[in-house]
């Protein structure tokens, strides 16, 4: 019923396709019946429910929007909704579809020769090789020019040492794509698959996170790692090819992150029309209507935002940066506030996993800082709006 209020607000439906729908429901069904079960365990032991890979595979959602190769060649709006109802679910189950598509898979779809796309992106996008992208460092996030990773020739291998820091996937992933330098400026760098079991390649895991708890991440520690040149991407050098990737993968955090605000609009709707306080429920007092309104007009019109710049993306192809930036900046957000304000609504039951608001309130945290921080994307649409760089 929460749901359906809100969907109604928005029409959204109204501008969907019948293939559209379908997909969405499809997704949407997978995730209410097959993750939302164990939602507050998977985040409470930091496991990633590596069970479900396959029939993450089975409903096509793996390079989703990649053509050919085994993969389903969604449109940009069809994409756009697998990874919002994800995310309803939990932007771990989100992110680790994003990485393995829109990062990891992308990377090898655009800048690989053909040779690596038929032996890579088939078994990705049947989850039978798990991928991750390594391009932030220990000491270089926002400034990835900065990055020390670097690659040498030997013969007709290529070697590779440096530290990749906060990689979703890494500890399980069977190959990475991994950023490094072939001299020290940074329009040497290209990318490699490296693959598990190569000499020198390891992944430890990060523990302790109060975030994302549900998605795997770790580092990519590379020792002398030897790389043959049949695994190094060809198709374009310097911080374009990695700053590409960033670019598809932002587009669906935009729309994922609506996804994770609207669980935290319906908790809230729905507690606060059984919670009896003075004899009545609390959704009757009207601080309380106010604070769902407010949560439903800017989950609406993030919804409408994401959806504009779908169609604009399947009519041209592309995106500004800028406007992938502004898409990003604004649905987290409102996703952020909308769960914070969920979790005030729920009172002390706000803090408890069996309500979804604290868990997606700790995972925005770090939707707001991955894939370019929140002041990062601020100082893009500065420049692109003044014409002056506050880098």
């Amino acid at each position: 019923m929460a749901a359906e209020s809100l969907e109604s607000l928005s029409a959204l439906a109204t501008q969907l396709s019948e293939q559209e729908l379908l997909i969405q429901q499809a997704v949407r069904r997978f995730v209410r019946e097959r993750y939302l079960p164990r939602a507050g365990q998977l985040f409470e032991d930091e496991a990633f429910p590596r069970d479900l890979i396959g029939e993450l595979a089975a409903l096509g959602v793996l390079g989703a929007s990649i053509q050919g190769h085994g993969c389903a060649g969604m449109s940009p709006v069809e994409y756009g909704l697998v990874l919002q109802e994800l995310e309803y679910g939990d932007s771990g189950l989100r992110s680790f579809v994003s990485v393995q598509g829109s990062l990891a898979m992308y990377a090898i779809s655009a800048f690989g020769d053909d040779a690596q796309k038929e032996r890579f992106l088939p078994r990705m996008a049947r989850g039978e090789c798990i991928g991750c992208f390594g391009l932030t460092e220990p000491d270089s996030g926002s400034d990835p020019a900065s990055m020390k990773t670097h690659a040498r020739r030997d013969g007709s291998d290529y070697v590779l040492s440096g530290t990749k820091m906060w990689i979703t996937n890494a500890p399980f992933a069977d190959v990475a794509v991994v950023w490094a330098k072939l001299d020290d400026s940074a329009e040497s760098v290209a990318g490699f698959l490296v693959e598990r079991g190569m000499k020198g390649f390891e992944t430890p895991r990060i523990h302790g996170k109060m975030s994302l708890r549900a998605s795997e991440t770790g580092e990519i520690v590379l020792d002398e790692c030897h790389v043959p040149k049949e695994n190094l991407l060809a198709g374009k050098r310097g911080l374009g090819a990695p700053l590409r990737c960033l670019n598809e993968a932002r587009f669906g955090i935009a729309w994922g992150a609506i996804g994770a605000g609207k669980a935290c609009f319906d908790a809230a709707l729905s507690y606060t029309g059984e919670r009896v306080q003075f004899g009545v429920p609390i959704s009757s007092k009207q601080l309380v209507q106010a604070e769902l309104v407010h949560m439903a007009s800017e989950l609406v019109k993030g919804d409408l935002l994401a959806l504009h710049y779908g169609r604009l993306k399947q009519q041209l192809g592309k995106l500004l940066p800028e406007q992938v930036s502004l898409c990003k900046r604004s649905n987290v957000a409102v996703a952020l506030d909308c769960a914070r304000r969920s979790r005030a609504l729920l009172g002390a039951n706000g803090i408890l996993l069996e309500y979804p608001a604290i868990r997606h309130m700790l995972n925005l945290e770090s939707v707001y800082t991955y894939e370019g921080t929140h002041e990062i994307h601020t100082l893009v649409l500065g420049k692109a709006l003044t014409g002056h760089s506050a880098f």
